[in-house]
Order: structure tokens, then C-alpha cells, then sequence
């Protein structure tokens, strides 16, 4: 952080200051009774992914993350702690922050009993850890893995505890 002994009254041109300018994303990580992950198989784009979303401008990423489950699955939920934030920038994106919260157990009945949004999500499943590698970017299996294991909060770098 910059020292505020160094202040001057010196404002920045537009061309001097320029702030990161991230995109956010928030997913949640539900297990069932067994300890499955549960992966939703977006309509919009190739693969599976957690169930979440994109953050919308003034909106907190706990909140996102609610909202995009209600949307998708058509549950309301309590979304539980930060398991993981991931600086993940992405070539073809730029910056990215990516938080994964805590969904805790989801119930078979309730997931079957869910409306799923047709024009977003085509399936719905869980998944044994075994399984992750094969349905989704090495970059998230690496994020979901340390959500399952992370004691506490965890701070990633593109899905690795971030080193000094």
C-alpha cells in the first residue's frame, strides 16, 4: 500500500492511475451424505462447472453466489463461509477474482425436486473427487481440491495456496 507520509496534493491523471479492474465470480460447493461435489453442466458454454456466477456491479460475492444458485437450481439457500479466493487471470478474460463458499450438505430429494433454469443449466450431478479431473479445467480442480481441504479461509493463486 502506498505510504500516506508520501501524499501530496497532486491529483493522478487518468493516464497515471490505473486500478486492477478484476472480474468477479462466485460459486458455491455442495456435497451430498457420501462427500460428492455437485457439478452443473452450463447450456451456454462446454463442460461443467460449479454451481455460480458472475458478480453483478455492487453486489457482494456472498450474495452473487445465492442469487446464481436460486437462479440455476431454483434453491434458496443459505451460503455458508469463504472456503477459497482464487487470483486466477485468464488470457482471453484478464483478471479475475473467483470466491468458492461453503453450500454444505445438499439433500438427493431437495436436488430432484429443484427447477433447473433450461436456458443455463442442462444437468445436474455429484461427483466423486476421482471424477473432477475429468469434467473440469485443470484450473478448477485445483480451486475445488483446496476448497474440500482448506481448514480455514484460503487464498489461491490460480488454484494454488500462493506463495511468497
Amino acid at each position: 500500500m502506498p505510504d500516506e507520509s508520501d501524499a501530496t496534493d497532486r491529483q493522478l491523471s487518468d493516464d497515471e492511475f490505473r486500478p486492477a479492474l478484476a472480474r468477479l465470480a462466485a460459486g458455491v460447493l455442495f456435497r451430498d451424505g457420501g462427500g460428492r461435489v455437485l457439478l452443473v453442466k452450463p447450456t451456454y458454454k462446454r463442460g461443467w462447472d460449479l454451481p455460480g456466477g458472475y458478480v453483478e456491479p455492487g453486489e457482494a460475492p456472498k450474495r452473487a453466489a445465492a442469487r446464481e444458485v436460486a437462479e440455476e437450481l431454483g434453491l434458496e439457500v443459505a451460503v455458508g463461509r469463504l472456503l477459497v479466493v482464487d487470483w486466477a487471470p485468464h488470457p482471453a478474460e484478464g483478471d479475475k477474482l473467483l470466491f468458492i463458499f461453503d453450500g454444505g450438505t445438499l439433500d438427493h430429494a431437495l436436488l430432484a425436486g429443484a427447477e433447473l433454469q433450461a436456458s443455463e443449466i442442462g444437468e445436474v450431478r455429484f461427483v466423486a473427487d476421482g471424477e473432477l479431473s475429468a469434467l473440469l479445467p485443470d484450473r478448477l480442480v485445483r480451486r475445488v481440491r483446496s476448497a474440500l481441504t482448506a481448514p480455514a479461509d484460503a487464498y489461491l493463486e490460480h488454484g494454488e495456496a500462493a506463495t511468497d
